[in-house]
């Protein structure tokens, strides 16, 4: 049997997992001293909850070899070949963590993936690789699959606040001051490297979707391919970007929708939202 795993910057329920009959193995989140495991120890509501109430923000770390190598052995001992589709390995060293237990395993079938991105854009890549299983596709099918639909996987979404990118260093006080008090809304999405990148800025929600789906008029989706729809703690506005894109996007197929967790909800905050799609080639 194919299994596929992947990490819990994926953000896929417990729920989804089990439809999918994939393994998520989660992430920590550390606020001071306290440590959670990412949709398990604590909600996503409860992590915002924390978030928005807190003066630092939390810390995350990445995957060790340890935190894939039981699982790894025991697919391999019950003659199962695996397919590890990870977050950017430019994002994180957890890709290099899943490729040192693989090398920790003496023998058997186990292919790692480096998704060149993050959440519902991770997420809609093992939603693809569920599908080649499916479909009776080898591992070695599956992960050449995957990888080349990595390179053509888009994620856009807006940040409806500047605080925790200026929390995070990732700009600076007076660039998040001035920006607050025009209302700037951030822009962002993940380039072919797998590097986070400001794309533009906007006044509000709705010019922001505006400009999401010009974007893709110059770059458009693959209707063979699903498309995913993200928010962090902000679910209101998942129907608004559907509606928004509706016209640029495919909806032959219902869409994968996210919840983003605790490692991109740490630097983008609550009200954020986005989509996730397979450019054509």
């Amino acid at each position: 049997m194919v299994r596929i795993i992947t990490d819990g910057t994926s953000d896929i329920t417990a729920r989804r997992a089990a439809e999918l009959n994939v393994d998520v193995i989660p992430m920590r989140v550390f606020f001071g001293r306290e440590s959670f495991l990412d949709g398990v120890d604590i909600t996503r509501e409860e992590f915002f909850a924390r978030l928005t109430s807190s003066q630092e923000l939390p810390t995350t770390s990445q995957l060790n070899p340890d935190d894939f190598l039981e699982l790894f052995q025991k697919y391999i001992d019950q003659g199962d070949e695996i397919v590890g589709i990870f977050l950017s390995a430019e994002l994180s060293g957890t890709c290099q963590s899943a490729c040192i237990a693989r090398g920790m395993v003496e023998s058997g079938e186990i292919h790692i993936v480096d998704s060149r991105t993050v959440t519902f854009a991770l997420a809609l890549l093992v939603e693809e690789a569920a599908r080649m299983r499916d479909q009776g596709l080898s591992a070695t099918e599956i992960a050449a699959g995957v990888e080349a639909l990595a390179r053509r996987t888009k994620l856009l979404a807006i940040v409806d606040t500047l605080t925790y990118l200026k929390k995070g260093g990732r700009i600076s006080a007076a660039t998040a001051a001035v920006g607050g008090l025009l209302g700037i809304k951030p822009i962002v999405g993940v380039d072919s490297r797998g590097t986070v990148e400001a794309l533009g800025k906007a006044r509000s929600i709705a010019s922001g979707l505006e400009w999401i789906a010009q974007h893709i008029e110059k770059e458009p989706a693959d209707p063979a391919c699903l498309v995913g729809y993200g928010h962090s703690n902000s679910p209101e506005r998942v129907p608004v970007c559907m509606e928004a894109l509706k016209d640029v996007l495919p909806q032959v197929q219902p869409p994968v929708l996210g919840s983003i967790g605790a490692v991109i909800g740490t630097h983008v905050g609550p009200g954020a939202v986005g989509v996730a799609y397979i450019a054509a080639e």
